[in-house]
C-alpha cells in the first residue's frame, strides 16, 4: 500500500510540473491577474503536510497569490473525463482544478 502512495504522488508531482489540463473555476479567472505566475507556483509547490496531504498522494494544495487563498486539486478520471479512474491506470487521465478557496 505505502508504495502505490509513493506511486501516486510522484505521478502527481510530475503531472502538476506540467501544468495541463488544468481548469481555472470563474473566481480564479476573474479574480486573479496573473495566471502564468500562479500555475508557477502550483508547478513548484512542494509544502506538504499532514494537514493539506493526509493520504500522502500530494493531490491537493493551498497557498496565498496575490492576496487571495487558493486551493488547487488532482482528480482522476478515464479517458472521456466521465468517471473516476485508478490513478496509477496507464489510462487515468489526470485534471488539475483551481480554484480561491472561498469558492470550495
Amino acid at each position: 500500500m505505502e508504495t502505490q502512495v509513493i506511486n501516486i504522488a510522484k505521478l502527481n508531482d510530475r503531472f502538476r510540473g506540467m501544468c495541463l489540463n488544468v481548469f481555472y473555476t470563474s473566481g480564479v479567472r476573474d479574480g486573479i491577474m496573473d495566471l502564468i505566475g500562479l500555475s508557477r507556483r502550483i508547478e513548484s509547490f512542494s509544502k506538504f503536510t499532514e494537514d493539506n496531504d493526509p493520504h500522502g498522494e500530494h493531490d491537493f494544495g493551498s497557498l496565498s497569490f496575490e492576496g487571495n487563498k487558493v486551493f488547487w486539486k488532482i482528480d482522476y478520471y478515464d479517458q472521456q473525463l466521465q468517471y473516476w479512474c485508478d490513478p496509477l491506470s496507464p489510462d487515468c487521465n489526470r485534471t488539475l482544478t483551481v480554484m480561491l478557496a472561498e469558492e470550495y
